[in-house]
């Protein structure tokens, strides 16, 4: 059976002959859409999240962890994160950067379609987003999706997998995603040595609460035009603080997606989207959406951005 998702992984070890392959146990298995169990292939790990099928019962049937993996070396230096230059993110120390540096253990690249962690896997690994765009969610026993936020550039994921043992909900790739892989046994060293990377990691946990507070908001009071105008220009501006979008304002999302972050059905999402188009403010297209208008969008919305300077990542 083919693979509809893939993941590659790439990390800082090296051989003792010095080449860049090694057979690395714990590298991670990242769960994507077929219903095989994660192997021994070099190039993909997967699993399935099929209808109803929760991250609980999915783990139950093993997948989690991959029990052998080959890797190489990792290919972005941290002095040379691509994140570093944009004017949103803070600068590290000297201190900062060479602990960061070595807490990072190599790099992960995910196909578009695949889910990078599920709901009820333990994994041993945090990961920094950088690059592309993906989603987290929650899933119904018979197959209902809601999905909760949106990740991309500097986000940091797999941290309620951290502190909870297992995670709360699953992760999905929108488009190819780039991610920086960090070892979780090694987060209290970064609590006990670096206090200024823990209050990072506190800022991140904090921003996320109150991000999912105007989520909630949204979904609660906001009237269906509203809801979309919101979401849209939510995404819209993250993505231009972060420069993602080259002169084309387009976001890699389809209808199905912003129904299911609304709590609304697909005919309402699709009626309530093309009121948006009519006024100039979208343009749909078959693998996502164009922003014309982000201020006109937040304007119907009542919303007034992110209302936030330099941020921090790791």
């Amino acid at each position: 059976m083919t693979p509809s998702g893939s993941a590659k992984w790439a990390s800082n070890s090296l051989n003792k002959d010095g080449n860049d392959f090694i057979e690395q146990p714990s590298a991670p298995c990242f769960l994507g859409k077929n219903p095989s169990r994660c192997g021994t292939n070099p190039s993909f790990a997967h699993s399935s999240v099929n209808g109803g099928q929760t991250g609980r019962r999915l783990r139950d049937r093993g997948a989690g962890m991959a029990t052998s993996r080959r890797i190489h070396s990792f290919k972005t230096p941290c002095e040379l994160c691509p994140l570093r230059p944009l004017p949103h993110f803070r600068e590290f120390s000297r201190d900062e950067l060479e602990f960061v540096s070595r807490f990072k253990r190599g790099e992960l690249a995910v196909d578009a379609g695949s889910t990078i962690l599920v709901e009820g896997a333990h994994s041993a690994h945090l990961f920094t987003v950088l690059s592309g765009w993906g989603f987290r969610y929650k899933m119904l026993e018979d197959g209902r999706r809601q999905i909760l936020n949106y990740i991309m550039p500097g986000d940091l994921i797999g941290l309620q997998g951290t502190i909870a043992g297992e995670m709360q909900h699953s992760i999905e790739a929108l488009s190819p995603v780039s991610l920086c892989v960090f070892e979780r046994d090694r987060l209290m060293t970064l609590y006990n040595k670096h206090a200024s990377l823990a209050f990072d990691i506190t800022w991140i946990a904090a921003r996320e609460e109150r991000i999912l507070d105007e989520h909630l908001l949204s979904i609660g009071r906001r009237t269906a035009l509203e809801r979309a105008a919101y979401l849209i220009a939510f995404l819209y501006e993250r993505g231009r603080k972060l420069d993602l979008f080259n002169g084309r304002k387009f976001i890699p999302i389809t209808q199905q997606h912003i129904a299911d972050t609304l709590g609304l059905s697909i005919v309402h999402t699709n009626k309530t989207l093309r009121k948006l188009g009519e006024r100039g403010l979208i343009r749909w297209q078959e693998r996502g959406c164009e922003v014309q208008n982000g201020e006109e969008l937040m304007a119907i919305a009542g919303w007034e951005g992110l209302g936030e300077g330099k941020r921090p990542f790791i």
